[in-house]
């Protein structure tokens, strides 16, 4: 397909779900497309992520509003794979600590006044709605189910829209080491690797999650960041009813296309090292502590033992919220950089593809573009898991 602006080939770097998601969507739109990695596929953030569906308790209302159009194209992907073990919406279940920081009246509330789809249940009255979870462990307060939301296992996802991309001829690039974007007279025109490859092209997308406001400074361009170091643990898998995702005071949890469970914490974030060498240590205190804390909230209390545990980046703009479109005054560079990589991977990617080939900025990315980071930051309160 020609395009209006003339961009025939574009490079993408990053094998999460933002490059694999805007790579074949740019494919589809007979774009040249090369999608380059510095290593496998899902190697970073998409690969521990607790991959979440949702958009739960408070935001932005064009953030909620997005958010809401990326899950309904899980709902058509789930269409097409209605057996399909990696996507599931089968809810999410919250709850707040006992303490004056429990907000679960008001964000019931709030999600009521959104028409966002949730139930308010008392303890006695979750076994009924949603299978698995022992009702001693939620507070007074009361839970909220919201049956809509879901959860994706990402590398699955990743490997699916790869192997369509590549179908319909994209190239992939894998093990390629680190890459920069080459800028020349105000346009981006390809990208070099440290592992001596070259790709020249009309646009280039950077999609490299906690890279991205490292790499973008290259060019002189400042995304503000606010990435954490994140942890995931996967048990072994383990025989269960439960089928929501929870999302907890001390643990998260969903389960996974195998029968076991993925968890995280902010609690557990926080005990990961940095060392020196760039590696993260964690405690097997706080891999302990957090199969611990999840048997605690499951019906049973069953033994829940380790089967293996990822730390990295969590990609988190300064301000919390997405970052998508072309860096200000430069042609054809293009970023994708947002916490929700889950929730907005196919919506993300779909809209990104959409800007790239036509040249034209899409109504709904217009509050998150990377220019705003040239004017005052805007505060970002820090919630539940925003996966």
């Amino acid at each position: 397909m020609a395009t209006s602006h003339s961009v025939s080939k574009v490079v993408v770097v990053g094998g999460g779900i933002f490059g694999a998601s805007s790579a074949v969507h740019l494919a589809r739109l007979g774009i040249e497309t090369v999608l380059v990695n510095d290593g496998p596929l899902a190697k970073g953030a998409s690969g521990r992520s607790l991959a979440w569906l949702n958009s739960a308790r408070k935001r932005s209302a064009e953030y909620h509003r997005l958010r809401m159009i990326g899950i309904d194209r899980y709902r058509t992907l789930s269409a097409r794979y209605p057996d399909a073990a990696w996507l599931r919406f089968d809810g999410g279940l919250t709850w707040d600590a006992d303490d004056a920081s429990n907000e679960i009246a008001d964000v019931f509330a709030h999600e009521k006044n959104l028409g966002y789809d949730a139930q308010y249940l008392a303890p006695s009255g979750i076994a009924s709605v949603t299978p698995g979870i022992a009702a001693s462990a939620v507070t007074p307060q009361g839970a909220i189910f919201n049956p809509g939301e879901g959860w994706v296992d990402l590398p699955s996802l990743i490997n699916l829209l790869v192997a369509e991309f590549m179908g319909l001829g994209g190239r992939l690039i894998t093990d390629a080491g680190s890459a920069k974007v080459t800028v020349v007279d105000g346009r981006a025109t390809g990208v070099t690797t440290t592992g001596g490859a070259s790709f020249a092209s009309d646009a280039v997308l950077l999609a490299t999650g906690a890279d991205v406001p490292r790499m973008v400074a290259d060019s002189g361009r400042h995304i503000a960041d606010g990435t954490p170091i994140a942890l995931i643990v996967r048990t072994k898998p383990v025989h269960l009813p439960l089928r929501a995702v929870l999302n907890t005071p001390r643990v998260a949890i969903r389960p996974t296309p195998d029968g076991a469970l993925a968890l995280d914490s902010a609690w557990s974030e926080a005990e990961v090292a940095v060392n020196s060498d760039g590696t993260f240590g964690v405690k097997s205190s706080t891999i302990q502590g957090l199969l611990d804390e999840a048997s605690k909230v499951l019906d049973g209390h069953p033994r829940l033992e380790l089967q293996s545990y990822g730390a990295g980046p969590k990609p988190i703009p300064g301000d919390g919220e997405p970052v998508f479109g072309r860096l200000r005054d430069l042609e054809g560079y293009y970023v994708a950089f947002s916490h929700s990589g889950a929730t907005l991977g196919l919506i993300g990617g779909e809209l990104l593809a959409g800007e790239i080939a036509s040249g034209n900025d899409h109504p709904l990315l217009s509050n998150f573009r990377p220019g705003r980071f040239a004017q005052p930051a805007r505060s970002y309160e820090s919630g539940y898991a925003d996966i």
